[in-house]
């Protein structure tokens, strides 16, 4: 959680985070996909679009940012998971489904520069590292670019 805000959200507030991932949905039709193992269901994590303005690095919505919504895929697992390719499974699962049922365009990945786990799973999934943004609500964020197959 270092990189995402980095504190567990604690289960009393778990409703509200799927009441968020839920409105994200409505509003831009996407948001976050539960990473459940197949043989047992166990939640392992989270994978899915966000939207941000570009201008400013906030989360938004389509409606809202027009031409400068950018649309990203982040993934983000249990620490017992990792090293697992649950991550690259998951991520490479949302992105093919966003670019052929949600037919998006520039897809891109911001990954903290110190999170060098998530930047080889943005490697495995074919993204280059291009600019260097700041997030108003995280700090600096390294911008990996996913191909357009």
């Amino acid at each position: 959680m270092r990189f995402l805000g980095g504190h567990v959200v604690p289960p009393e507030h778990h409703g509200a985070v799927v009441e968020k991932w839920q409105e994200r949905w409505e509003r831009n039709g996407m948001g976050p996909f539960v990473i459940e193992r197949r043989r047992d269901g166990r939640f392992l994590g989270r994978t899915g679009i966000l939207v941000w303005d570009s201008r400013t690095w906030t989360h938004t919505t389509v409606a809202e940012a027009g031409s400068f919504a950018q649309p990203e895929l982040g993934w983000a697992l249990v620490r017992a998971e990792w090293g697992n390719g649950y991550a690259t499974e998951a991520a490479r699962a949302v992105r093919d489904w966003a670019r052929r049922d949600r037919n998006i365009g520039r897809l891109i990945s911001l990954i903290a520069p110190d999170n060098l786990a998530s930047q080889r799973v943005a490697e495995r999934l074919g993204a280059v590292r291009a600019d260097r943004v700041t997030l108003l609500d995280s700090g600096d964020a390294i911008v990996w670019e996913h191909a357009n197959d």
